[in-house]
């Protein structure tokens, strides 16, 4: 029985959801339809005063002006804004002054259409300096707040391109600072490897003697630059001198006994 009551309630459910959606579909499309609608009545009517401009020369000629430049000021001032309105917050005020200018600029198109409708040719041209000029205030106002727009957005559109510049060239010099690393030369000493082959010379020039060699004789410095080299000490197995010494007696310059061959 439960199983039941719940299959119900998702069939009402399932059923609400598209009722829901079969009317947003509806809605959606209905003002889709009259968006198209109003979009080509109003070009419709534009062209009719265009056509109506240069055919009617005269009083009907230029209210038919004032109504083209009194509707692309608007039309123009009111894309500006809702382009800028979502990037910026501060807008809200200029939507609201807008809004107060739309109202007596339809004011004026209504005053203008039934102008133009009137059969009274000579009331047309009384009022047309007065509708003029009504116009002119109406444009000027729509057209400098568009202009601030447009201003506005182009000095932010600028600040991020240039902070967007200082950024990319700090990233550009990071990019370009790299350090070459230079390879190490190899190493002669005796713990290295491969060890130095047996033919291999060190370097003559400005080369230090190794630990323990003695320096030669045309190379001493120092106290013992000047001094005579020591003759060398006889070792234990060296052969006696046979010649006689300054310092031995007489007696003692006879010649050797020969050793005894017994």
């Amino acid at each position: 029985m439960e199983a039941i009551w719940i299959l119900l309630l998702l069939f009402v459910l399932i059923m609400l959801a598209g009722v829901y959606a079969a009317v947003r579909a509806v809605r959606a499309a209905k003002r889709g339809i009259d968006r198209t609608v109003h979009q080509a009545r109003r070009t419709v009517e534009e062209t009719r005063l265009r056509a109506r401009q240069l055919a009617q020369p005269g009083a009907a000629g230029e209210l038919a002006q004032l109504r083209l430049s009194l509707r692309g000021s608007m039309r123009a001032t009111s894309q500006a804004l809702q382009a800028a309105a979502p990037q910026d917050q501060s807008l809200s005020e200029s939507l609201v002054l807008f809004q107060r200018l739309s109202a007596h600029a339809q004011d004026l198109e209504a005053d203008l259409k039934r102008l133009e409708q009137g059969p009274d040719k000579s009331r047309l041209a009384a009022l047309l300096p007065d509708v003029r000029q009504r116009t002119e205030r109406i444009t000027h106002s729509a057209d400098s707040l568009r202009w601030a727009v447009q201003e506005r957005t182009q000095r932010f559109a600028h600040d991020d391109l240039d902070a967007l510049n200082r950024e990319i060239e700090m990233e550009a010099g990071a990019l370009r600072h790299w350090t070459a690393v230079e390879p190490e030369e190899p190493r002669t000493d005796a713990g290295s490897w491969p060890p130095p082959e047996a033919g291999s010379r060190p370097e003559a020039a400005g080369s230090r003697p190794e630990a323990g060699s003695r320096p030669e004789a045309g190379t001493r410095s120092g106290p013992e630059a000047g001094r005579e080299p020591e003759p060398p000490r006889p070792s234990l197995g060296a052969r006696p001198q046979t010649e006689p010494q300054a310092w031995q007696k007489p007696w003692q310059q006879q010649s050797r006994r020969p050793e005894n061959t017994a």
